[in-house]
């Protein structure tokens, strides 16, 4: 067993497409919807369509496909999924929202020195949806 076997693992592949496929999507609805080109989306957080919600899932699907969607491995993929995509819809959406009103209150006060906080982190829940059937999608595909 060697580090080239990690070349003909499919499910990790699935979950890196999914991801690509995502980001770069960032950079074309950017262009579309606000008409500027934005190359820091490929890595940004947040915005359509989740890559967090589209890296687990195909992940989890290829998992099923290869290895049956009854294995124990499969339902602990699952269950990440869910801990992931709940997570981005959840939490880190809230923490944006908060980061939103902090950057309001900071520029009202002038307070000297604050570096502005990053407002999107999180996703909508459609964010997320759209997300996990992309990688659904790539995950029985590859």
């Amino acid at each position: 067993m060697g580090f080239g076997e990690i070349t003909y693992n499919v499910p990790l592949w699935a979950a890196m497409i999914s991801w690509a496929i995502a980001q770069g999507s960032k950079i074309i609805l950017t262009l579309i919807t606000e008409k500027r080109f934005d190359a820091t989306r490929i890595v940004g957080t947040g915005g359509m369509p989740s890559s967090h919600s589209a890296l687990v899932m195909a992940l989890t699907f290829s998992v099923g496909k290869y290895n049956s969607f009854g294995s124990p491995l499969f339902a602990m993929a699952l269950i990440f999924s869910f801990v992931v995509m709940y997570d981005a819809a959840g939490i880190r959406r809230a923490a944006g929202k908060q980061a939103e009103i902090i950057n309001m209150l900071l520029l009202k006060h002038e307070v000297p020195d604050m570096e502005k906080l990053k407002e999107l982190l999180g996703h909508t829940p459609l964010e997320v949806f759209v997300g996990g059937l992309l990688g659904i999608a790539v995950g029985f595909w590859i």
